[in-house]
């Protein structure tokens, strides 16, 4: 059994990919290989285990710098995330602007990068290119979409997801929800998924409203008394 199966079966990970803390002193009998000498080879960033689970160590439990306990904390989407592109969808938004800026340019921050909307990446249709669609995508300069990722990044570690209002003269702070993310909304709803849908919307929000404000006056007007 190779040393990335051992630790998985020490360490009996549940179905979300969640682990126990593994102390090294446990690294004895059957599980003896797993003894880390030069580096801990076997559980580093670019180990096969990495490439599966999230690896967390903790070195608090003795002086120095040495490894204490290690354990799996879920699994590692990021690394399991296939992110190629078909070749027609990325050809095709090559050829848009940026639906944030507006540009498409030469220069470093103007060029168009291709933008998985689902800032997560964490949906295996998408990480498939053949069941990927054109609507998963859209364009982004460079520029654009370098904030975008810290933006998703933030929403990420706290669940809560980025006000439309930043930008001023955004009436709605979303398009579909509200602040906190769900499992069901996922991304949708925020402008950064989606700002094209963002605008469409408010222009049916802002048009419906309107209109039930000019219906409201009229019938006051018409009729003060009722």
């Amino acid at each position: 059994m190779v040393k990335k199966d051992l630790f998985i079966e020490l360490a009996a990970p549940n179905e979300n990919g969640e682990s126990r803390w593994v102390s090294i002193l446990e690294f004895t009998g059957k599980y003896k290989g797993l003894q880390l000498g030069n580096g801990g080879s076997w559980c580093r960033a670019n180990s096969s285990l990495s490439k599966i689970y999230i690896v967390e160590f903790d070195k608090n439990k003795t002086t120095g710098n040495s490894i204490d306990r290690i354990r799996l904390n879920g699994f590692n989407i990021s690394k399991i995330f296939n992110q190629n592109i078909k070749q027609n969808i990325r050809e095709y938004y090559k050829a848009q602007n940026c639906v944030m800026l507006g540009v498409n340019g030469q220069s470093e921050n103007t060029k168009i990068e291709v933008d998985h909307k689902d800032g997560r990446k964490n949906n295996h249709r998408i990480s498939k290119v053949s069941t990927q669609k054109l609507s998963d995508f859209q364009p982004l300069s460079k520029a654009a979409n370098d904030i975008k990722r810290q933006i998703c990044k933030k929403c990420k570690e706290t669940n809560k997801r980025w006000s439309a209002k930043n930008i001023k003269g955004n009436p709605y702070e979303f398009y579909v929800g509200d602040e906190n993310y769900t499992e069901e909304l996922g991304c949708k709803g925020c402008y950064q998924y989606d700002p094209v849908e963002y605008r469409k919307t408010v222009v049916i929000k802002v048009s419906n409203l309107a209109a039930k404000e000019a219906v409201d006056s009229v019938f006051k007007k018409l009729y003060p008394e009722e």
